[in-house]
């Protein structure tokens, strides 16, 4: 049975090691060289990879073992081009448990990243505000992160090649990238806040009651993505900077319903600002 349970394992890990290796040679394909920083951009956020220079841009759907985004304000595509002088890879939306995903299909294209040879991963998203010091249209630092989706992408046999069975999550989100970023948004004269992000499922908002728990637990502010994308990453070895875009305040925090129209608004109003910063910040990480 040991053995039985043994090769089992290794053919788990070999079929993932296979699914990333296909998507990655397939992108490979597409471009004449390998980008070394990788970004998520979330909802409404996709602006930055409108301003990518040389771009080569994937459906995902044309990607091997790729999900499909199907959210509003997710493009739904992979690109690979130039900014601030330095080679990227940008997905345009990203994958959510809530849409029905396992975990380890959301933290697959973070594999793809790493076998294209991306060592910087910048994650992005559309949050609400649990800290009463927040407003709409802030830009949130991610210091660290509460997983309340109770999901880890790690689950199952590990790859050493990949990375270790017990990763290091102490400093999941970098301490030398988030002062990077602290530093261009002063010579921006952009306010940045900093604090801690939770993970959600999703996909209904929260209640005004778990919004005072999560308050109660440290939270800053809540969403329902970036989480396994960022423990992916660690594992991965593959140092993370994660910017949150406040929104919405969070339910309780004011007197009105909340909506996925409310989120696009706001990240529309920002996406200028948010635009110059990350520019700035790709230059210098």
């Amino acid at each position: 049975m040991a053995k039985e349970t043994q090769t089992a394992s290794q053919e788990t890990i070999q079929t993932e090691a296979a699914r990333v290796r296909e998507a990655a040679d397939a992108i490979a394909a597409k471009i004449e060289s390998k980008p070394e920083i990788g970004l998520i951009l979330g909802s409404g956020l996709g602006v930055l990879a409108d301003s990518l220079q040389n771009p080569v841009t994937m459906n995902y759907g044309d990607i091997p073992h790729f999900p499909v985004s199907t959210v509003e304000g997710h493009a739904g595509e992979l690109a690979v081009g130039d900014v601030s002088g330095r080679r990227v890879v940008v997905m345009k939306g990203r994958f959510h448990l809530y849409e029905g995903y396992d975990v380890t299909r959301v933290a697959l294209p973070i594999r793809v990243m790493k076998a294209l040879g991306v060592r910087t991963l910048i994650v992005t998203n559309a949050a609400g505000g649990i800290n009463a010091a927040f407003a709409p249209g802030d830009l949130m630092v991610i210091r660290d992160h509460l997983n309340m989706m109770f999901r880890n992408p790690l689950i199952g046999p590990n790859d050493p090649e990949v990375g270790v069975r017990f990763p290091d999550m102490s400093e999941a989100y970098s301490k030398r990238l988030r002062a990077i970023a602290h530093e261009a948004a002063a010579e921006l004269g952009m306010k940045l806040q900093e604090g801690v992000y939770v993970g959600l499922l999703g996909p209904s908002y929260e209640t005004p009651a778990e919004i005072r728990m999560l308050r109660t637990l440290g939270g800053d502010a809540v969403g329902m993505s970036t989480v396994p994308e960022v423990i992916a990453a660690r594992h991965a070895g593959i140092e993370v900077l994660g910017i949150s875009c406040i929104s919405n305040m969070a339910a309780g925090m004011l007197d009105q319903p909340l909506s996925h129209e409310e989120v696009m608004e706001t990240t529309e109003r920002v996406k200028a600002e948010f635009l110059k910063l990350v520019e700035l910040l790709i230059g210098r990480v």
